[in-house]
């Protein structure tokens, strides 16, 4: 049984895309509600794209950037603080988490896609070398 769920978990951290894909159709299926399915789906899945992206640093460039992908989610939280003071003139706690998660989200999707991108091309180039 640890078996299964260790290995269910290391899928939905390589490929997080099929996990939000399964976490939105769960959801939707229990809520109804599609709007809310792709918030909590995107919400859950966050903490997947995060970590896919950092493995997927280390199987490129085999090295830890982690903390690299901290200050780049710190900045983003700054980012998010300041144009939501901009623009409200004061600062709603819970909307700007949940601006800063989504964010990150969608910074991280992003950076999963690219990531995936540049290391296919990355080792066929290292075999077309070599």
């Amino acid at each position: 049984m640890i078996h299964i769920f260790s290995s269910l978990a290391a899928t939905f951290v390589t490929l997080p895309v099929i996990a939000y894909i399964i976490l939105f159709i769960l959801i939707k299926q229990m809520t109804r509600n599609h709007r809310r399915a792709v918030h909590l789906a995107m919400d859950i899945s966050s903490i997947l794209f995060i970590f896919a992206v950092h493995y997927l640093i280390l199987a490129i460039w085999e090295r830890s950037l982690f903390w690299l992908l901290l200050l780049i989610m710190i900045g983003l939280a700054f980012v998010v603080v300041i144009v939501h003071y901009k623009l409200k003139e004061e600062i709603d706690i819970q909307k700007v988490f949940r601006g800063i998660w989504r964010i990150n989200f969608a910074f991280f999707l992003c950076a999963y896609f690219l990531l995936i991108l540049f290391g296919v091309v990355y080792r066929i180039s290292n075999v077309l070398i070599s």
